[in-house]
């Protein structure tokens, strides 16, 4: 009988029509609460999820059974096995749930999602929420203005082809309603990239 892997699962990215949701209700000045824990707590997991596949890149993986760290070589055929429950699995076999899936990045950008982890489950109110979620966004604006990545670090987060996260970035609603702070950042991006 052929052993079964059990395989890490990753958080998908964002849908993109949830975030613009948010920034008309935000830009309405009727921003939806509910909605921004929808979308905020979906970011929370994506940049988890992409600070666990690069650590595994870099040969501490996590168990998909116990999150106990596992070390490894990053040779294809390791057999990879969780020291606390047992588990096992071939490097080759872990990192394919990791190709194709957005979730590779440099220190960068890593930097920019440590901080989100860190700064939104301290975000009480809903205004420290959104500037949250804009500041992870605008990081975005960032990273395809300074040259550090070849492609915008929204494509990392937000669900779609390379073309349509820039354009979908560059579209998102403000308004007079907007939480302070929230059109500024809108601003100077639109100033720097265009």
């Amino acid at each position: 009988m052929k052993k079964t892997f059990i395989l890490p699962t990753w958080a998908p990215r964002v849908k993109p029509y949830l975030i613009r949701q948010l920034y008309e209700s935000d830009a309405a000045g009727l921003l939806d609460t509910e909605l921004l824990d929808k979308v905020g707590w979906a970011l929370y997991a994506r940049c988890d999820s992409f600070i666990k596949a690069c650590d595994a890149r870099k040969g501490c993986a996590l168990c998909p059974v116990c999150g106990e760290v596992v070390s490894h070589a990053l040779k294809p055929k390791e057999i990879m096995r969780c020291p606390s429950c047992g588990w096992e699995c071939t490097w080759r076999a872990y990192s394919e749930t990791i190709r194709n899936q957005q979730l590779d990045g440099g220190p960068e950008v890593i930097l920019l999602f440590q901080q989100y982890l860190d700064q939104f489950p301290k975000a009480h109110s809903p205004a420290e929420k959104m500037l949250a979620i804009d500041a992870l966004i605008h990081g975005f604006h960032h990273f395809i203005r300074s040259g550090r990545t070849r492609r915008p670090v929204g494509i990392n987060l937000i669900d779609g082809h390379l073309d349509f996260v820039i354009d979908f970035l560059d579209r998102l609603s403000v308004g007079p309603g907007s939480t302070p702070g929230v059109q500024q950042t809108l601003e100077q991006w639109r100033e720097k990239i265009h």
